[in-house]
């Protein structure tokens, strides 16, 4: 069974960096490509980077040379470092493989909040 713990979120003013990680219990983690998600507030759950087992990453244009996506396989660990931030990256966000949807377990999250 997934289990997946996001931790690291905060206030930040906009400009600033935050560092969010996820511990995730899975078999065979590096084997999976794992994700960044987040929810802003009235909004749908949408895809923010994704990091594959070979280390290759992907991000969606509006975080683009913002944020960077590393993982950790020994310690079963995904990070996401995010710089610049802009009250429009407000938002929980969320760790899980990738690709995934609402049908997934998905942990709590992590609130970030952005202020101008």
């Amino acid at each position: 069974q997934v289990q997946l713990e996001e931790s690291g979120g905060g206030l930040a003013q906009a400009g600033g960096s935050l560092r969010l990680a996820c511990t995730a219990s899975m078999n065979r983690f590096a084997d999976n490509p794992m994700a960044w998600y987040r929810q802003g507030p009235g909004k749908e759950r949408e895809f923010v980077a994704a990091i594959f087992s070979g280390l290759n990453t992907h991000y969606v244009d509006s975080v683009q040379g913002r944020f960077t996506i590393s993982r950790d396989n020994a310690r079963k660990m995904v990070y996401l470092q995010m710089t610049n931030l802009k009250p429009e990256d407000t938002a929980v966000y969320y760790c899980n493989q990738f690709p995934a949807d609402e049908k997934d377990w998905w942990g709590q999250g992590t609130q970030v909040t952005v202020s101008s």
